[in-house]
């Protein structure tokens, strides 16, 4: 999903006009105007002067790039049954280099639809559904009514199955043809950022500039953004709770020796030893604990890892994976260092200084 929605989507949707024409006759008239079932306005769901805006956002610096389409409604048609579908017109280079298109055409070739006139790429679920494969030729029929036959050059899988029943790809010429409308005729510009975190920000920015309706990421996806903070937050709670339960584990086993070794700390004191040199001893104890214990989960955790990443793993829903999904971040070893490092120190200090205010004479004379 985040690989295929772009950071800000600009499209124009048609909506009722904000004021109808009996609030221009009745402007400045103490009346109140109540008006039903408002139609939307007649005109075409393209982006005007999309040329210009295109233009101008590639020559934005912080827009990675941008990608235009063209939505088609049509219906599939399979012997006497009609089956619903939409076609988006691309351009397959520019939808690679952004979308990763190509990752989900799991046969043919996308490039085809540069080469091969009058071709679509078929979503996966719509081909099994209609028994066709690549270069049959399928049937559809226009939103103007006429037929037209397109010759199958490659299959897309998105994951969602529902998508896949209904979505397809053709080149974006071929798109405006089979709407009939020239080759400025363009519904939607994607846009992809350098930080996708402007979207929310870029989105208003471009659709008050433009004068086009804009969805940004963050937006379109706001269930999945919630669903993904609930998870992370979860799984940093379960790791955090871990490894505090781990530094009482260090902590009990200190507090321990502490018992055990009151006659070594008495003869310590006894000997010369300030209460400080004890509890340098104590914490370079638990640092050493935290130091081999973290490089040895460490390497373990990198070892285990780098095996699960070669197991085999390819769901249906996630075309483009082929192994477990494991991220190598270095952050997240450095994280768990830190970590490490200062739960053992807390864990040791404390029954280190306990350890700094023994009285020698107090333990001999218990000897």
């Amino acid at each position: 999903m985040l690989n295929r929605t772009p950071h800000v989507r600009l499209y124009n949707e048609l909506k009722p006009a904000v004021q109808q024409p009996i609030d221009r006759y009745t402007q400045g008239r103490p009346q109140h105007n109540f008006i039903r079932s408002i139609k939307p306005r007649e005109e075409l769901p393209r982006i005007r002067n999309s040329g210009a805006i295109l233009a101008a956002l590639r020559r934005d610096p912080r827009v990675r790039g941008v990608a235009p389409k063209t939505q088609v409604q049509v219906f599939y048609n399979v012997g006497t049954v009609t089956l619903n579908g939409t076609i988006s017109g691309i351009v397959p280079e520019q939808e690679n280099a952004l979308f990763a298109f190509g990752d989900y055409v799991v046969a043919g070739d996308f490039l085809s639809l540069n080469t091969v006139p009058n071709s679509i790429i078929l979503g996966k679920a719509a081909a099994d559904l209609m028994l066709v494969d690549l270069d049959d030729v399928v049937q559809v029929t226009t939103p103007k009514g006429d037929h037209v036959q397109l010759k199958v050059v490659g299959l897309f899988q998105s994951g969602l199955l529902e998508i896949d029943k209904v979505q397809s790809y053709t080149s974006l010429a071929t798109a405006q043809k089979l709407l009939g409308e020239s080759n400025i005729y363009v519904t939607d510009l994607q846009v992809k950022l350098h930080d996708f975190t402007l979207a929310p920000r870029l989105a208003k920015e471009y659709a008050k500039l433009y004068e086009v309706q804009a969805m940004d990421i963050q937006t379109a996806n706001a269930e999945f953004e919630t669903g993904t903070f609930v998870r992370t937050l979860i799984s940093y709670a379960v790791g955090i709770t871990l490894l505090t339960v781990a530094g009482f584990g260090i902590y009990n086993i200190l507090n321990m020796m502490i018992y055990e070794k009151m006659d070594t700390i008495a003869i310590l004191k006894a000997v010369g030893f300030s209460g400080t040199d004890v509890r340098r001893l104590f914490v370079a104890v638990a640092l050493s604990i935290g130091l081999f214990g973290g490089a040895l989960g460490l390497v373990g955790g990198l070892g285990l890892s780098a095996l699960i990443a070669q197991l085999p793993f390819t769901p249906a829903s996630l075309p483009a994976v082929k192994t477990y999904p494991i991220d190598f971040n270095p952050v997240f070893y450095g994280i768990a260092a830190v970590f490490s490092i200062l739960t053992t120190y807390l864990a040791g200090f404390f029954p280190a200084r306990k350890a700094s205010k023994v009285d020698p004479v107090v333990i001999i004379r218990g000897k």
